[in-house]
């Protein structure tokens, strides 16, 4: 946990770690659960998928828990990310750029979703190229790492965007190329800053967590 007060708490979590409870006894230990075990009125505002790590903003109380969703509503939260994937340096943008492409499920591969322009919904990505993002050649090829800020959070996002335009995440089992996927025992994406309002007293808020890769 790296901060806690009578309206928050914001955690750090590791990759691996469901943000709430599954489906089955063996799934019943998740970041939530952790945080009720301190502060029983904890309560989720957002979501990381399992196999992402860093920054979980959680709400005391229903009151704080329908600000803070309020403001996730209303985009007053700024969300940034790191990943590497797979590309060459020269090959991603030096200045934010915008991924905005529709993502919907996958009804036949459930969990995956995709992109999806009759039926998806409104999806943007702002991503660009790390400062020192060159990192070591794989077999296959060039990786990079990169920032990224969603717009919107749908489920998959990032993954399912980097991997249309061909820069898929390594380490992702859903979205890569088995050699892509298996070139890192984890999802190389991480949640590295989180800005948002006080839900009582409305003052800026932001916290940082250095990618673990």
């Amino acid at each position: 946990m790296l901060y806690v007060d009578e309206a928050l708490l914001v955690l750090d979590k590791p990759a691996g770690l469901l943000c709430v409870p599954g489906r089955g006894a063996d799934k019943q230990d998740c970041l939530s659960a952790r945080a009720q075990a301190m502060h029983p009125d904890a309560l989720i505002v957002h979501r990381l998928d399992m196999a992402t790590s860093g920054l979980v903003l959680m709400a005391r109380g229903v009151l704080n828990q329908r600000r803070l969703s309020a403001a996730f509503e209303a985009r007053e939260v700024a969300k940034t990310y790191v990943a590497i994937v797979a590309a060459a340096p020269d090959t991603v943008p030096a200045a934010w750029s915008t991924i905005d492409l529709p993502i919907g499920p996958d009804w036949p591969n459930r969990p995956k979703q995709k992109i999806d322009h009759t039926h998806g919904k409104p999806s943007v990505t702002r991503w660009r190229r790390a400062p020192g993002a060159a990192v070591p050649q794989k077999p296959w090829g060039a990786c990079t790492r990169v920032e990224l800020e969603p717009a919107t959070g749908r489920t998959h996002q990032l993954r399912v965007h980097l991997a249309a335009i061909g820069h898929p995440i390594l380490g992702d089992g859903l979205y890569a190329s088995a050699s892509i996927a298996e070139s890192s025992a984890r999802l190389l994406l991480h949640a590295v800053s989180l800005s948002f309002p006080h839900p009582v007293t409305g003052l800026a808020q932001r916290f940082n967590s250095p990618a673990p890769f």
